[in-house]
């Protein structure tokens, strides 16, 4: 046998030996085992899954977008209309919130959304992934191939799938730990903060631009995209908006800043809930090489977490509450995670495999955790325990 998976999550391990037994997976006690047989009817199941759904699309999906964009809308004319009343501090707090909700609408379930082609079918310019533009300084073809290509493709793969602590965190005992890894806390504390510019830097590479892995020529055509972006969004945030509501120019501008933070700081805190809570796997290029679809969807699975709430909080996440079921179909409309869940949740527990979801408390708080614990080198703190997946190479015997 020989290590799959690394030791955030369940350890999987591949061997040449066919299952004998015919023990229901449903009640298959740890390690879990997964024929080849197994994980090609896995990857069957969800093909099947995806089309299904695919072919329900229409009206109600039309309907459902259009009616986020117009309450996104409303609530940033109303948020910036109450900006001119900050001598009412209830009604200019009520216009800091709505503003803030706003840009969480704008960011989460329509902008990641819309930018994964989730829409495309519409063919909608405003809603088409190559042409949307979103409220935050990260330009979106930049977002487009750090996110959609480089994340979606190589999901918790150590070494090549960046999201793995931003190129400034150390969240797995598989990245090599130095000093500069005890301020952990600190950086994620001000990832968490200036979020949506750790978002708009993250096709720099920064470890390998001061590893001087990455040179002028290579970064020289982010930085003209950040100008034009981030230049945009400062001004308009900043300069322009505060500058119409006259007297309140201040008040206006730290209501404006106040919910650029307040859409970081729950961004960043859904997206880390999604990806580094206990029990997440991660992996080597080496275990995913010659990766088959069904062992693709596999990983998605282990390398994913869901966060429970009620049906407002799946709207605000951007339903990345169900991150398993957006890294397995991140083309389907978002809000159709919600009916996908339970049936994604029976094929892992008759197959034996975990789900992993909890309350929002719960997992960002085991999230925290994780940043404190890996701001120590692993003989400080041991690895974590974890069970064990097993897929055999060859097919099940007949």
């Amino acid at each position: 046998m020989f290590a799959l998976l690394g030791p955030l999550g369940r350890t999987i391990t591949r061997r040449d030996a066919a299952r004998s037994d015919e023990t229901p997976r449903s009640e298959a006690a740890d390690p879990a085992v997964l024929t080849r047989d197994d994980v090609e009817g896995i990857g069957r199941e969800l093909d099947a899954l995806r089309a299904e759904t695919v072919a329900k699309l229409g009206s109600e999906d039309r309907e459902y977008i259009y009616n986020v964009i117009k309450a996104q809308r409303g609530l940033e004319v109303a948020g910036r209309a109450a900006m001119y009343a900050p001598f009412l501090p209830p009604v200019w707090l009520a216009g800091v919130g709505a503003l803030s909700l706003s840009k969480i609408l704008d960011n989460m379930e329509i902008g990641h959304n819309v930018m994964h082609g989730q829409y495309d079918w519409m063919r909608e310019r405003g809603l088409s992934s190559r042409e949307f533009e979103w409220d935050t300084v990260c330009p979106a073809d930049q977002w487009r191939h750090s996110h959609n290509y480089m994340h979606h493709t190589f999901t918790n793969i150590v070494g090549k799938d960046r999201d793995i602590g931003y190129g400034i965190l150390r969240m797995d005992p598989e990245q090599k730990w130095n000093l500069y890894h005890l301020g952990n806390p600190v950086w994620a504390t001000l990832l968490m903060v200036l979020f949506e510019w750790g978002v708009m830097l993250h096709d720099l590479e920064i470890e390998n631009v001061v590893q001087g892995k990455r040179g002028w020529g290579d970064v020289k055509p982010l930085a003209v995209g950040w100008w034009h972006k981030a230049g945009r969004q400062v001004l308009k945030d900043y300069v322009v908006f505060p500058a119409l509501s006259g007297p309140f120019f201040v008040t206006t501008l730290v209501g404006n800043g106040a919910a650029n933070i307040v859409r970081n700081l729950w961004a960043y805190s859904i997206i880390f809930c999604g990806h580094f809570p206990t029990g997440v796997a991660s992996f080597s290029e080496e275990e995913t090489a010659d990766e088959s679809k069904g062992e693709w969807y596999v990983r998605q699975m282990l390398g994913s977490a869901n966060i429970s709430g009620s049906p407002l909080f799946h709207i605000l996440s951007g339903n990345l509450s169900h991150q398993i079921e957006h890294h397995l179909f991140p083309d389907l409309p978002a809000h159709r995670y919600p009916e996908l869940a339970p049936r994604v949740e029976d094929i892992c527990r008759r197959y034996g495999l975990p789900y992993n979801t909890g309350g929002f408390f719960r997992q960002v708080g085991s999230v925290w955790g994780k940043i404190f614990r890996f701001a120590l080198p692993n003989t400080l703190v041991g690895r974590p325990k974890v069970p064990e997946v097993v897929i055999e190479r060859s097919a099940r015997a007949a």
